[in-house]
């Protein structure tokens, strides 16, 4: 590889030879290493490599490239520290001709430990919202259960039913977010199942409603034509969907919540448009890209922040589409359209 061509890498790279001697290495790794890169050439692998571990370890003593089976193809990423003590991940690999003959080449790469810094502190957000999420409906079902336990012979028997009641509605929360949870895993990895046959996306639309509303004093508004035709869907994806976008709309905006379902044409089989309105302030436009991520949440009213994650994922999984807009009373506006066709 030449020179520029080394240079043209996003990561950095060092090369040395069966003596254990630099041959070359790119502006990256100079960088990383804050070394002269012209100067490094004809330089032992260990003095240009200054890399340690936290306990002060050099790569090269610990790893001893040059040593150990004839079978060792390569060094697996690690993290290691640069001298300035910024973390990076280094991979190598180990070049022989044959599995007899000694090592003709080590190549090192070198790269940034940002990302997986970034991918660490996705886990703790992920484990801080689970956390949070699990603790309230948990709280509440251990105080009302150790309450009838304690007390069951002086509670009337109204009394006993808003706390079984009370119960049941945290145990429902906390089985959806366990299935929240599930599906977010699905879609992360290409595993999300769909079952899919034909639904009225009107009847579910408004047993949601039902649903929500009966545990909000916010007004929410259905609103279908006398016809909707069917639309081949999962009917439990489709009801998740439907049930994220109401009760983020509940959370987060203000006034009436108004939902609508109605077919994009008049062909039978043209598929449905659901929006989704409320009378708050709206999503900014700077900010409508970043909706759709895991964990993003506005302001103080708290959630997953999985919602409209898993809303952008189950639709797309469906072969539609999910847009954010801006309502007439200046609410935040979310529009999902789905094909009338069964999804792949």
């Amino acid at each position: 590889m030449t020179q520029p061509e080394l240079d043209a890498l996003a990561d950095g790279a060092v090369l040395a030879g069966p003596d254990g001697v630099v041959t070359a290495l790119n502006t990256t790794a100079a960088r990383f290493l804050g070394l002269e890169r012209e100067a490094q050439v004809g330089r032992p692998l260990g003095e240009v490599l200054a890399l340690r571990d936290h306990d002060g370890r050099a790569w090269c003593a610990v790893n001893r490239p040059y040593d150990g089976l004839a079978t060792r193809t390569g060094v697996p990423e690690q993290s290691w520290l640069l001298p300035d003590g910024t973390e990076v991940l280094v991979v190598a690999r180990i070049e022989r001709p044959r599995l007899d003959q000694p090592v003709a080449r080590v190549a090192v790469s070198i790269r940034s430990g940002r990302g997986r810094a970034r991918l660490d502190r996705e886990r703790s957000d992920l484990v801080a919202t689970v956390a949070h999420e699990l603790r309230s409906p948990l709280t509440g079902v251990k105080g009302f259960v150790q309450a009838l336990l304690n007390r069951w012979d002086k509670l009337s028997d109204d009394q006993k039913k808003l706390m079984l009641t009370t119960v049941s509605a945290d145990s429902d929360r906390l089985s959806r977010l366990i299935a929240e949870l599930l599906d977010v895993a699905r879609i992360d990895t290409g595993r999300l199942q769909l079952y899919p046959r034909p639904s009225d996306p009107a009847l579910l639309a408004r047993r949601v409603v039902d649903s929500v509303g009966a545990s909000t004093s916010r007004p929410l508004v259905l609103e279908t034509p006398a016809t909707v035709p069917e639309i081949v869907v999962d009917p439990d994806k489709y009801t998740q969907v439907v049930t994220n976008l109401v009760e983020n709309a509940v959370r987060h905006g203000e006034g009436t919540v108004r939902l609508v379902v109605e077919p994009l044409t008049d062909a039978p089989d043209s598929g449905v448009r659901l929006v989704v309105e409320d009378e708050g302030d709206g999503i900014a436009p700077e900010l409508r890209r970043r909706v759709f991520t895991k964990f993003w949440r506005a302001g103080a009213t708290g959630g997953s922040g999985l919602g409209l994650y898993l809303v952008h994922g189950l639709v797309e999984a469906h072969g539609g589409t999910v847009t954010i807009g801006e309502a007439e009373t200046g609410g935040a506006r979310i529009t999902v359209v789905l094909p009338g066709a069964s999804p792949s």
